[in-house]
C-alpha cells in the first residue's frame, strides 16, 4: 500500500470513501439527511479540487494497488498541522491504514518545521475519538459544528510533532 499526495483523479474515490465512512460512523448520530447534505457540501468535487489546489493544505491517500482505501486532509496553520478529515473505508478498518496515514501527515508536517498537530472529531464519533487517544493525541478543547440543521459537540486533540511518534 502506497500512502500518497491525492490527485484530481482520486475525487471519486475520496468521495465514496467518505460516503461509506459517514454512513457507517454516523448513522445513528446524524442521520441519513444531515449525512447526505453534509457530504454533498464537505465532499463535492468543487470543493475537494479547491482543497488539493491550495497552497497550505496536504491531502493524502492510501491507495492499495489502485484503489483508494483511505484518506487524510489537514491545512498548516502557523507553526501547527490541523488534520480537517481523516477516514477509512468500512471494509479496511482495523487494518492500520489510518495509523500509516497520521504517520506520512506527520512526517510531511515534520519536514515543513510544524510544532504541533491538532485533530478536531465529533464528540459521538467513538472510534475517531479513541484514534486520537491511541496515537498519544491529548483532549485540549471542544467545539460545536453545525450540520443540517442541528449543532453538534466536537472535541479537539493536540500533540506535540517530534520525530519518534
Amino acid at each position: 500500500m502506497e500512502i500518497r499526495p491525492a490527485r484530481t483523479d482520486d475525487i471519486e474515490a475520496i468521495q465514496r470513501v467518505a460516503r461509506r465512512a459517514w454512513e457507517a460512523t454516523y448513522a445513528d448520530v446524524l442521520g441519513e439527511e444531515t449525512i447526505a447534505e453534509t457530504l454533498a457540501e464537505w465532499y463535492s468535487e468543487t470543493t475537494l479540487r479547491g482543497a488539493l489546489d491550495t497552497p497550505g493544505t496536504a491531502f493524502l491517500v492510501a491507495d492499495d494497488a489502485g484503489e483508494i482505501v483511505g484518506f487524510c486532509h489537514g491545512v498548516v496553520e502557523a507553526d501547527r498541522g490541523d488534520i480537517l478529515r481523516m477516514y477509512v473505508d468500512p471494509d479496511r478498518w482495523h487494518e492500520g491504514i489510518g495509523t500509516r496515514l497520521h504517520e506520512r501527515m506527520r512526517d510531511d508536517l515534520l519536514d515543513f518545521n510544524m510544532k504541533e498537530l491538532q485533530a478536531i472529531v465529533l464528540a459521538d464519533n467513538e472510534m475517531g475519538n479513541e484514534f486520537y487517544r491511541r496515537l498519544g493525541f491529548e483532549k485540549v478543547d471542544e467545539g460545536e459544528v453545525t450540520m443540517g440543521e442541528e449543532t453538534y459537540a466536537e472535541n479537539v486533540y493536540a500533540k506535540e510533532l517530534d520525530r519518534e511518534g
